[in-house]
């Protein structure tokens, strides 16, 4: 899948010209290491389609119900929030975030890992058809690769800011920081971020009343229903927009992007295992 090629020639992962593959620096941009030491060609073929929402879903939920085995009898079955959620204790061992674990714990890495943990049944369906709804859509616009780094950094934001939040800000009606929290929707408000950040870079008013009305309906879902992390959302969005304006959704993603965003893939997961192996301690 990921055979190098070591001879001929391939497409510049910048510009999109025909270079060597052992050639030092593309002629037409400057680019060094054009070739990406020969494995433009296998990221180019990865990039077409990465999978990436089947493969999140997959992973949440296998982790969702992890948690859930690991709560043993201390599985919430409760009202329609509360139904199915796994124990903080689980949910702490591999991974939640928020001002408890990044603080006090000193789990800073949870930025990462919590985006993969959900709190309830409810809370990881809602998450996963948002996210079956935007990242396609995101994806057209900048390119699969592009599409992983702004959802990956989008929860880092999101959750950086909740934790921070949690620790250091005190508590408004509806707007708190979260002192133990999980959840995809940061990275999915990152989403929304980019929808309108492509809306004002292209002038699409049709991207610009996507992004509105996902952002008024994370309002206020953020309003009506309880234990929302709005900062959370807030820094998700923030960092989804910023990200994406960056990027500049009018210029063609390049193969070094799919490469970045595997990297973002792997170390998120990471920080699953390093929250699992680091939090056993704490339980014992």
């Amino acid at each position: 899948m990921f055979k190098r090629q070591t001879s001929g020639s391939v497409i510049c992962t910048s510009c999109g010209v025909l270079v060597g593959v052992n050639d030092d620096t593309c002629y037409n941009c400057g680019r060094k290491n054009p070739s990406l030491w020969g494995f433009a060609p296998a990221l180019r073929g990865l990039g077409t389609d990465l999978g990436f929402v089947p493969f999140v879903i997959g992973a949440c939920v296998v982790l969702y119900a992890l948690t859930l085995v690991f709560s043993a009898g201390s599985v919430g079955t409760g009202g329609l929030f509360s139904m199915l959620s796994p124990s903080s204790r689980a949910l702490f061992l591999f991974g939640a975030s928020g001002s408890l674990p990044v603080f006090a714990g000193g789990r800073w890495w949870t930025i990462l890992s919590a985006g993969w943990l959900h709190g309830g049944l409810l809370h990881i369906f809602m998450n996963m058809m948002a996210l079956r709804q935007l990242a396609p859509a995101i994806a057209e616009v900048f390119g699969p690769g592009r599409m992983i780094i702004i959802y990956t950094v989008s929860g880092a934001a999101g959750f950086g800011l909740s934790s921070f939040a949690g620790a250091y800000i005190p508590a408004l009606p509806f707007l708190a920081g979260g002192q133990f929290t999980v959840g995809a929707s940061a990275s999915i408000a990152g989403l929304i971020g980019a929808v309108l950040a492509y809306s004002q870079r292209s002038g699409s008013t049709l991207a610009r009343s996507y992004a509105t009305q996902y952002a008024i309906m994370l309002v206020i879902i953020g309003v009506l229903m309880p234990g929302i992390d709005n900062y959370a959302h807030m820094g998700g969005f923030g960092g989804g927009y910023l990200v994406a304006r960056f990027f500049d959704p009018l210029k063609p993603e390049r193969i070094d992007h799919v490469a970045i965003a595997l990297l973002c893939l792997g170390v998120s997961l990471v920080s699953v295992v390093v929250s699992v192996v680091h939090g056993v301690q704490f339980l014992q």
